[in-house]
């Protein structure tokens, strides 16, 4: 297929640039063998009982860093954790940024380009472990992506985090999870859905563009997850009792997928996953997919129409448009079903 094959017009308007309060008041468009307009406090009655949420429980790091390289203004997005102190990154400008050149951000914290490959700079920091950490969190802010045009705020820091996070490294929310709130798990819970968490450090690779006009020639970014024995085990205790695998967003389908066996079950699971789901694919593990809406041309929407069908998401994709539903990390959800390819 070609790129093309999945892009769409969106008016600018449709982009949401905040989220709706409280979260669990935005829309849902279920997406089945109809479409069918709902808000988000109604997913409860949407699964059964016996049905198993799946849940990334990466926690977004304040990975957006300004500095400077002499007189130059740099704005530095952390991408993917390599070592100790070294971030694989993205740099505005970057253009001129070469190996041994210094960032510095701080009087007491700085950073080295030490390899440049194309749009992404390798950084070494001047302070690694939990003191990088804990320099991020004085000098760093909320990673907003790309199409939010607005700069982060205070109200971001709890915004773009899901009540799920526990785990530090994103460097992008997994927006799936940010319709969460205390409220509507404890609905999930009455209803007798449990959930279960993974890891997925989502890197900010999530949003680069698909350059190529065949995509089975596009490269895929690679991303760190785990997927603990408990989580296996519950994945496959839910599937053998005939209960539906639930996947909060596409970063959670992807470890899970990644970790799939071909009979079925969910094996255990540590280390990166580059896995790229387009039409065709034939899903091993989810049955239902929570998802926002995706950018056009995307390997998100790519992965939505393998999931529920290239026409189906076509069609509800114009559909929340006509509707006036809300786009991308701080909009509307969907909730998909799979279709599996004949």
């Amino acid at each position: 297929m070609k790129t093309a094959d999945f892009d769409f017009d969106l008016p600018p308007d449709r982009i949401a640039e905040h989220p709706v309060r409280p979260r669990d008041a935005a829309r849902l468009l279920e997406v089945g063998d109809r479409l069918h307009d709902r808000v988000v406090r109604d997913l409860p009655a949407l699964l059964q009982p016996g049905d198993l949420m799946v849940v990334n429980d990466t926690r977004v790091i304040p990975a957006r860093l300004d500095g400077r390289r002499g007189e130059v203004a740099v704005e530095i997005t952390l991408h993917k954790r390599l070592g100790e102190r070294e971030w694989a990154s993205f740099a505005r400008p970057g253009k001129r940024l070469k190996p041994g050149d210094v960032i510095v951000i701080a009087e007491d914290f700085s950073a080295e380009v030490i390899a440049k490959d194309g749009m992404e700079v390798r950084l070494r920091f001047s302070a690694g472990g939990p003191d990088l950490m804990e320099a991020l969190h004085r000098h760093g802010r909320m990673p907003l992506p790309p199409y939010i045009r607005r700069k982060s705020g205070a109200d971001d820091d709890a915004d773009y985090q899901t009540v799920f996070a526990a785990r530090e490294g994103a460097v992008a929310a997994p927006t799936a999870g940010l319709h969460f709130t205390p409220e509507l798990l404890a609905a999930l819970d009455a209803r007798g859905v449990r959930r279960v968490p993974v890891t997925l450090h989502v890197g900010a690779g999530t949003f680069l563009p698909v350059k190529v006009d065949d995509i089975a020639e596009h490269r895929m970014h690679s991303e760190w997850g785990e997927i603990s024995p408990e989580t296996a085990e519950a994945v496959n205790a839910a599937r053998r009792d005939g209960g539906r695998i639930v996947s909060v967003g596409t970063t959670a389908l992807r470890i899970l997928e990644t970790a799939g066996r071909e009979d079925g079950t969910l094996a255990p699971f540590s280390g990166d996953t580059s896995i790229f789901i387009t039409p065709g694919y034939r899903f091993r593990i989810v049955d239902l997919l929570w998802t926002n809406f995706h950018l056009p041309k995307s390997t998100l929407f790519m992965l939505v129409c393998a999931f529920a069908g290239f026409d189906r998401m076509k069609a509800a994709y114009a559909h929340a448009i006509a509707a006036e539903y809300r786009f991308f990390s701080y909009g509307d959800a969907s909730l998909l079903h799979r279709t599996d390819p004949t």
